[in-house]
């Protein structure tokens, strides 16, 4: 599965414009729906197959404590301080990981990837 991106509001415009110029296929919550409620982001990223990308700690409970429906991955990127341009970096770094992210919601915590999978045992 290719990676289609969409980021999420609080995603860093800079970021974003250094995604979308390496070529990537990439949907920004801030330039297209800005203002929509966290489910509504899941749900569009479900209805295209979009990798989702956020800052924000409320997807982790909206998928695995109300059991929201999953995107095909989600990254949460879990630092404080950064610069605008940095979360792309680490969205590449992210999708060169192995395994693929595929079926997993995984986290940066700014030095290293944590997998969960995403999928009910």
């Amino acid at each position: 599965m290719i990676a289609r991106l969409l980021l999420d509001e609080n995603f860093p415009a800079p970021s974003v414009r250094l995604l979308k110029e390496a070529g990537l296929d990439v949907l920004s919550i801030s330039e297209s729906y800005s203002g929509i409620a966290d489910p509504d982001v899941l749900a569009l990223a479900v209805a295209d197959e979009r990798w989702l990308v956020t800052f924000d700690l409320d997807f982790g409970a909206l998928l695995f404590s109300k059991k929201l429906t999953q995107p095909p991955a989600v990254l949460l990127l879990r630092v404080l301080r950064y610069k605008p341009d940095e979360p792309a970096a680490w969205v590449l770094e992210w999708l060169k990981s192995q395994p693929a992210p595929i079926g997993m919601f995984t986290v940066f915590d700014g030095t290293s990837f944590r997998h969960r999978s995403l999928r009910p045992k």
